[in-house]
């Protein structure tokens, strides 16, 4: 019996795709994946030709091997040898391992890490059943695209206090990250950290990780070390800003301040 409907949807959401972001890279309609996946249709052979070349495994294993009972090595092994001699070993271009949630209407969730499950993610990150326990909402007005949210801790990222959620919109290919700006980076030595990240992977096959907080060092992580990266897009916090203090409202208590002097004078 052919396993390939169940194969596509675990690949597919292994990859953190929803239906129609996938019908989209494929060419096909979000009903067609939809269809392959229940069983209702049996993709034509050009097809899943394209389907085992996205998702870098063989037409044997997506047609008669179950996928998702493989182990994450083995995965990951698989991975390796078919792009171990391509640059996108070190840019994140290679399929990564990303498992996802969703709602009833398919609708991917934002899944929250955490501070307390932060150490836990570096081993569970890829597993199914940990990402399914993690907390889960959803956010309106929300551009396309797979998210998930991670509790700060520490202060080295001032003025944002330890405690707020940053919502991370995962960065598949790591060549676009873009100097200056904050993301979440997942790496085997350190760990969930939120920094600014100047990208060196041309340079060095390196990111250079800043703190807002001057009192915290630079650093440099392997490119080899990182297990995901995620751009900052918005954050929740408990503590509201406190108001900037304008130049007008600045010169007004001067002025107030000059014309109390010359009271005082008179």
């Amino acid at each position: 019996m052919s396993l390939i409907h169940s194969n596509i949807r675990f690949l597919r959401k292994q990859k953190g795709l929803t239906q129609e972001i996938f019908a989209n890279e494929i060419s096909v309609t979000r009903s067609v994946i939809g269809a392959y996946e229940e069983g209702r249709a049996e993709p034509k052979i050009k097809t899943m030709q394209i389907m085992a070349d996205f998702f870098g495994v063989s037409m044997d294993q997506l047609l008669n091997e179950d996928l998702s009972a493989n182990s994450m090595a083995n995965l990951r092994g698989r991975e390796r040898e078919s792009t171990e001699s391509q640059r996108g070993d070190i840019t994140g271009k290679r399929m990564r391992v990303l498992s996802i949630t969703v709602d009833k209407h398919d609708r991917e969730n934002i899944e929250l890490v955490p501070a307390k499950a932060a150490a836990g993610y570096l081993n569970g990150y890829a597993d199914p059943e940990f990402i399914a326990e993690l907390p889960h909402f959803q956010l309106p007005n929300m551009p396309q695209g797979t998210y998930r949210a991670f509790e700060l801790k520490g202060d080295s990222m001032l003025p944002l206090p330890s405690g707020s959620i940053v919502v991370g919109e995962y960065v598949e290919n790591w060549e676009g990250i873009k100097d200056g700006h904050c993301y979440i980076v997942v790496t085997l030595n350190e760990g969930v950290v939120y920094k600014r990240v100047y990208n060196r992977i041309d340079e060095s096959k390196s990111l250079r990780l800043v703190s807002d907080n001057t009192a915290y060092s630079p650093y440099e992580v392997n490119i080899q070390d990182v297990v995901e990266v995620w751009k900052a897009k918005s954050f929740i916090s408990s503590n509201f800003p406190e108001p900037e203090l304008s130049m007008q409202k600045l010169a007004s208590i001067v002025m107030d301040l000059q014309k109390e002097v010359i009271k005082l004078k008179g």
